[in-house]
């Protein structure tokens, strides 16, 4: 495709636009009144849109569920508005792997709900007036989280962008596999596995895995975030439900006692300022390929006009950084982080025996479009 057919962030933002209002149209009030939040701020107002989660619980917004099939299917191109095609594919394949997760735990029902694995509940919510130019909008449940933010009419944020896949592995007919990710981990663990020993003595910081990736879902990262337990990535939220309450506690307790951290452990894993691991100056050619093609796993989640992936075709490679935790041997629990110049990238896939796998794409220094938003206030009030 040439370069003057591609969409960039001003058509990105006006197609999400279009996507969002036609969506808004369809909605009674009291719909409206749960999918629209406060227009986005650099204030305490907007504690709510740099909410995030990619646990099964209230993300937030209008669910799937809660909504006429004409209107679920204007939800999902607003959507697609922010997505590639490869991107939207593995979305809907996620969500649809609620239905194999619901079979393989036996339909039964967890988690205070009528259904305990429910690719019902997905939740969408624009913050603010998409004709004003300068709003967003957020769509998540289990094992998805896409946030996205247009400041004057531009599309200038498109992190925190969460992808999991529990099962990350299940059979498919003829003997085939059903990966969402699976280009995610094998690059990863390729790459790791091509280095020399010397380079592969500083890119793994543990023989073994933390239980999940280290920044969670925190709406800010800083060096020296540790691992929080899963109950804690519910933050301050708890079930209504006393038993259910104690069962998620059971639950997290019992990731934490098999991913049996210690304290080094922890420490040896943390957010550190200087990235940890082997930086991409330090590998071959045919390594920064590899390092290259993992990062488009990432990038390419959203449409071609605004994803990073070509700016690290080049020298910008070299200040990405790969770190590892655990064996590289597939099918063992494992984790690794890409960590650059406006890059964190983390993936696991620990729990369940290695078949539960989260990735996350984050910005650190422009999660939400913080500062851009920032930057537009104080020009316009």
């Amino acid at each position: 495709m040439a370069d003057e057919a591609v969409p960039g962030r001003r058509e990105l933002a006006a197609l999400m636009a279009e996507a969002a209002q036609a969506w808004l149209d369809t909605l009674t009030p009291e719909q409206r009144s749960v999918a629209v939040g406060a227009g986005p701020g650099d204030g305490p107002d907007d504690a709510e849109r740099r909410r995030w989660f990619y646990t099964p619980t209230d993300h937030g917004g209008l669910t799937v569920h809660e909504q006429r099939p004409t209107q679920q299917r204007a939800a999902m191109r607003l959507v697609a508005s922010g997505l590639s095609m490869a991107g939207y594919v593995t979305v809907a394949t996620v969500m649809g792997l609620e239905n194999v997760l619901d079979r393989v735990e036996g339909f039964v029902t967890i988690f205070d709900r009528e259904r305990g694995r429910d690719p019902g509940l997905y939740y969408l919510r624009v913050f603010g007036d998409p004709a004003t130019g300068t709003w967003g909008w957020r769509y998540g449940g289990h094992h998805v989280s896409l946030n996205n933010l247009v400041v004057d009419g531009e599309l200038v944020a498109t992190t925190p962008c969460f992808l999991g896949a529990d099962p990350a592995t299940s059979p498919l007919l003829g003997g085939a596999l059903n990966r969402p990710l699976g280009r995610v981990e094998d690059l990863g663990r390729d790459l790791v596995r091509s280095l020399s020993p010397e380079l592969a003595a500083r890119a793994v910081l543990l023989d073994k895995a933390p239980s999940d990736f280290v920044t969670a879902n925190r709406t800010t990262v800083s060096p020296g975030d540790r691992v929080i337990p899963l109950a804690g990535i519910w933050r301050d939220e708890r079930f209504p439900d006393d038993e259910q309450q104690a069962k998620l506690q059971a639950l997290s307790d019992a990731i934490d006692d098999a991913a049996d951290f210690s304290e080094a452990g922890h420490a040896a894993v943390e957010l550190t300022e200087d990235p940890q691991g082997v930086a991409g100056r330090d590998l071959d050619d045919g390594q920064r390929e590899v390092l290259w093609a993992l990062l488009g796993t990432y990038f390419d989640r959203v449409p071609e006009g605004v994803s990073p992936a070509r700016a690290y075709d080049g020298p910008a490679l070299d200040d990405v950084h790969v770190a590892w935790a655990g064996p590289t041997e597939p099918g063992a629990p494992h984790y690794y982080r890409l960590q650059g110049p406006g890059l964190l990238i983390e993936w696991d896939n620990t729990q369940r025996g290695a078949n539960h796998a989260h990735s996350v794409w984050r910005d650190p220094s422009r999660d939400f479009g913080a500062d851009l938003l920032a930057a537009h206030h104080a020009r316009h009030h």
